[in-house]
């Protein structure tokens, strides 16, 4: 028996070893490969602008310590703005082609890459667009291009901005299933779907605010590329007047009504490519690549350090997709310790989240602010947490249309006494003390219970409110006139003195240069994530090999239901007091 044992502890060793073993030769071959990755750049050269792959501001550094490399990512708009940028001098380049473009990037995001088109447009090389149709948010990108294209067949969606909020109360109340809620702020509409069937009369109020300032941003931006006037643009959106290519072209919406191959040789005749040769072409993201793996040319040994602060704010290490005080903090700390780096530019697109996060957050920028100034450019979100986080910045500058604001708290735990009851469920509970039992899924909530959730969030709040008014250097009075979860975008905010200035990345930077007297500086991005054993494996055999809970989910029942069941199940697993926006709020 013994020796059986043995066997079997050795057989299981030896798998570990090669198990080990392999993986650790992955990694270092993954390493060694991405340092050695070339791409070719040829001569009369045309960018092809494919933005699908492209979701977030920051692609990210990844740290693999049990293998000793870090991989950095070079997908994010960072990534692009960057080898835009660097393709205005490089002659190989000639111009840009959008082609068929499709995204999910926000409207500040879309905002900073068309400011990039411009500028590259202003060294005399070209930009183009052809798409079979577009979307609202495409058209936008697209319509700084010189000429604007589309398919004889296809449509243009231009008709203003909407958005949808589903109101679960009424399910709630059939289900059995309720949501208990404590808040502050009357204009905290997170949580409002869980408490009414409709919207109340303070969050269409500041929705329609928003989406108007954000629409007035999108057109006055579509009217200096099309030179078409904002009102007639207006005119446009209010009557379709662009729904088909004949329509759209006679509004000036479009240039060209045309098949792809007619754009193509349009491409080929303005780079002198004569017969059936096809030009020369390279995607926005190998172009990237290729200037990460070779640099920029850029020595200078001053830095500004950009750490982006992107996602929901959770707790723990944080990646790209959220935000956690692990990375950040670390981030700050290690910028504010570095001599080189002269200045901190925080770069916040957040919704918000975990009130304690938040707090721990903006405590490192206060500790930072005391060495290094510490500035803030804020993306399409900078919203409650995300405020809390940007709230004592040195600067604050804001997107016209980012969306920020929303100082308020609340909490909120799922409650199934009615379901229990329905199905002859009794839950009772015995403890030695008056608060000693835990919170009960299948139990009326308890008054003191209540009480004293409810005085927490009263605290968070009032310190969230003393946080920006120190911050802003405005009275608490001041701020609570302009906070109880009131949304507002950069625009407004700035009437409000939530901000101090109009500006996206770029312009924050430059003031950061300006303000330690540097004019000569180097750009670095943080923050880099530490990564485990399981990410690494993930990340190598991908997710159609290894796929997450959300994928085997969304394969099962559906992405439409797969919706639906995570706003039923969103704010059951969020915890702590929580500074957010709305669970989802998409602007179409």
């Amino acid at each position: 028996m013994k020796f059986l044992r043995n066997v079997l502890a050795t057989i299981v060793g030896l798998f570990i070893f090669f198990g080990v073993l392999f993986f650790g030769m992955l990694a270092v071959g993954a390493a060694m490969g991405s340092s050695s990755d070339k791409v070719v750049v040829k001569d009369n050269s045309v960018i092809n602008l494919d933005l699908s792959g492209v979701k977030y501001d920051y692609a990210g550094k990844f740290n693999y310590k049990d293998f000793g490399f870090v991989d950095a990512g070079k997908d994010g708009v960072a990534d692009i703005l960057a080898a835009i940028e660097y393709a205005k001098a490089d002659d190989r380049i000639k111009g840009i082609s959008i082609l068929n473009d499709e995204s999910s990037l926000g409207v500040v995001q879309k905002r900073e890459i068309r400011k990039k088109l411009e500028e590259f447009k202003k060294t005399g090389k070209f930009v183009l667009a052809y798409a079979n149709t577009y979307s609202q948010g495409e058209y936008y990108l697209n319509s700084v291009a010189d000429t604007v294209y589309v398919n004889p067949v296809g449509t243009i969606d231009f008709k203003g901005l909407s958005t949808e909020i589903l109101y679960l109360k009424g399910l709630q109340d059939k289900t059995g299933v309720q949501m208990e809620v404590m808040r502050h702020g009357k204009y905290k509409s997170a949580v409002e779907p869980y408490l009414q069937d409709k919207m109340s009369d303070a969050n269409r109020e500041q929705i329609t605010v928003f989406l108007n300032s954000i629409w007035e941003t999108i057109v006055e931006d579509i009217s200096k590329s099309r030179k078409v006037p904002v009102e007639k643009l207006n005119e446009i959106a209010n009557n379709l007047e662009a729904r088909t290519p004949s329509r759209a072209l006679k509004a000036g919406l479009v240039d060209k009504v045309a098949y792809e191959d007619e754009y193509h040789a349009a491409i080929k005749k303005a780079l002198k490519v004569e017969g059936d040769v096809d030009y020369n072409t390279i995607d926005i993201l190998d172009y990237a690549k290729d200037l990460i793996v070779k640099g920029d040319g850029n020595t200078a040994e001053d830095q500004i350090a950009v750490i982006y602060a992107q996602g929901q704010i959770l707790s723990g290490e944080g990646s790209v997709s959220y935000i956690g005080e692990g990375s950040i903090n670390r981030a700050l700390k290690e910028a504010r310790k570095d001599d080189k780096i002269k200045a901190v530019v925080l770069r916040v697109n957040s919704p918000g989240g975990s009130a304690l996060t938040s707090e721990l957050i903006w405590r490192e920028v206060e500790l930072t602010k005391k060495v290094k100034p510490v500035i803030v450019s804020m993306g399409d979100l900078a919203a409650s947490g995300g405020y809390y986080i940007s709230c004592n910045a040195d600067r604050i500058f804001a997107d016209p249309s980012t969306i920020t604001g929303s100082i308020g708290v609340f909490g909120m735990v799922p409650n199934m006494k009615t379901l229990a009851n329905k199905y002859g469920v009794n839950a009772e509970q015995v403890k030695t003390h008056d608060n000693a039992a835990n919170y009960s899924l299948f139990r009326e909530v308890d008054p003191g219970f209540k009480m004293v959730v409810t005085e927490g969030i009263e605290d968070i709040y009032t310190t969230f409110v003393k946080r920006v008014a120190d911050g802003r250097k405005l009275t608490v009075e001041q701020v609570d006139e302009i906070a109880q979860g009131r949304v507002w975008t950069g625009k407004d905010a700035l009437k409000n003195k939530l901000v101090d200035e109009l500006g996206g990345l770029d312009k924050a930077i430059a003031y950061a240069a300006k303000k330690v007297e540097i004019d000569s500086y180097k750009v670095v991005n943080f923050p880099e994530y530490k990564m485990k054993f399981e990410d690494l494996l993930r990340s190598y055999l991908g997710s159609s090999m290894i796929k997450t809970e959300e994928q085997l989910i969304k394969e099962k029942i559906g992405e439409a239901n797969y919706e639906m069941l995570e706003r039923l199940n969103y704010f059951s697993n969020l915890k702590g007091v929580q500074a957010i926006m709305p669970f989802e709020l998409k602007i179409e």
